[in-house]
């Protein structure tokens, strides 16, 4: 699994959410994973626990994602609770979330 994260500065607004260095117990993470086969097409959620919801986006049991595996997981940054978390996953769905989260993504060298 490949966790990376941004070079840039964070988003005014979300001071609590920082880059994921190492899976922690008990925190909430939001990622951005991207088709191994499918050009131009990226995920964003949050889970508190990466590992197992890569797996379940790798098995096929995430609907949403299931037509584009493989994945591979690009970027994760870790935060203190669930709200936050929830709330940078909305945030980068939004039209300047979604600038960001390209930004992130061609920042990644992968995209």
């Amino acid at each position: 699994m490949n966790i990376r994260g941004s070079s840039n500065g964070r988003t005014p607004g979300f001071p609590a959410c920082r880059q994921a260095g190492v899976l922690a117990i008990n925190m909430n993470f939001v990622y951005i994973l991207i088709s191994e086969n499918k050009n131009n097409w990226s995920y964003v959620g949050c889970t508190g626990n990466l590992e197992q919801r890569f797996k379940d986006h790798q098995s096929g049991k995430v609907k949403s994602t299931k037509g584009y595996r493989p994945l591979k997981l690009v970027y994760s940054e870790e935060c203190n609770n669930k709200t936050e978390a929830r709330e940078r996953e909305l945030f980068l769905k939004t039209g300047s979330g979604r600038e960001e989260k390209n930004e992130i993504l061609n920042n990644s060298g992968i995209v």
